[in-house]
């Protein structure tokens, strides 16, 4: 284990067991304190922020103080991660895994820069627009985490689709930036596996905003013959797959990070 987590890599490693954790243990408490139906609740992003965000769309087009007014009244609660005890657990762990997030964002900018100093393959912006974008999804995180959904909802569920979609987006450029270090610096395989996880991402994070605009009712436990269960169904399935989905881009992180050593240097200027 000690040989494995040489290095670095304990950052990338704490960051996917501990976020694993926040998720699994939000949703064994939210179903055994009978908050939640146990197939397939959402993590933390209702359906009510893309159904607000539509009618408030509606609304700009149409010039409708009306039609915004009764949007707002929409908004209920979400599931695993809303109701208390799970809300309390799920909101420290999630702190802390967007503080992991961003150490291991600025860990690997910092080898991707070092590689490129090294040997040319990438333009040094592509890589500081891809820190950023991971960094504003950290912030996100940080957002969803909070802000409580019941006490600001638009805050709260804005921060989690920064989440969703900046994540989504920082593992696209970083598989891109992989290929283009292949293969000095990285695998093949290792390419192919991170892009497949960022296209299955992506190709998630589409339905999982559209299905859940299409659910009129909002509600924590589902019945299978009830209207819009299918958009329920299919919009969790999708929440589920992208969040694991960087859990397992991160894991990739890995191998990379052994060979890297973080050393902090203290200078001290003027008489003391």
């Amino acid at each position: 284990m000690l040989c494995f987590l040489r290095g670095m890599a304990f950052v990338p490693f704490l960051l996917v067991t501990w976020s694993s954790a926040a998720f699994i243990i939000s949703y064994v408490v939210a179903v055994l304190s009978g908050h939640v139906n146990p197939f397939l609740p959402y993590i933390r992003l209702p359906v009510e922020f893309f159904q607000h965000f539509e009618g408030h769309l509606f609304n700009l087009i149409h010039f409708s103080a009306l039609k915004f007014q009764s949007c707002l009244k929409t908004w209920k609660h979400g599931d695993t991660g809303t109701t208390p005890p799970e809300s309390g657990i799920f909101g420290f762990m999630i702190n802390f895994s967007a503080f992991l997030g961003a150490a291991t964002m600025y860990t690997r900018y910092k080898i991707v820069e070092k590689q490129n100093q090294t040997s040319y393959f990438s333009t040094p912006v592509f890589n500081l627009v891809s820190l950023v974008l991971g960094l504003v999804g950290c912030i996100g995180m940080g957002i969803v985490a909070n802000f409580q959904e019941l006490a600001v909802p638009v805050v709260h569920d804005g921060g989690a689709l920064l989440a969703f979609v900046c994540g989504v987006v920082y593992t696209l450029l970083q598989s891109i930036i992989s290929y283009k270090s292949c293969p000095q610096w990285n695998s093949l395989s290792t390419c192919h596996v991170r892009m497949a996880i960022s296209a299955v991402s992506c190709a998630a994070v589409i339905p999982m905003i559209a299905c859940a605009s299409l659910i009129s009712i909002t509600k924590l436990e589902w019945n299978p013959k009830e209207k819009d269960y299918v958009y329920h169904v299919v919009s969790a399935i999708c929440e589920w797959t992208v969040a694991f989905g960087f859990i397992f881009y991160f894991l990739t992180f890995i191998h990379d990070f052994q060979s890297v050593t973080l050393r902090i240097s203290t200078e001290i200027n003027g008489d003391i």
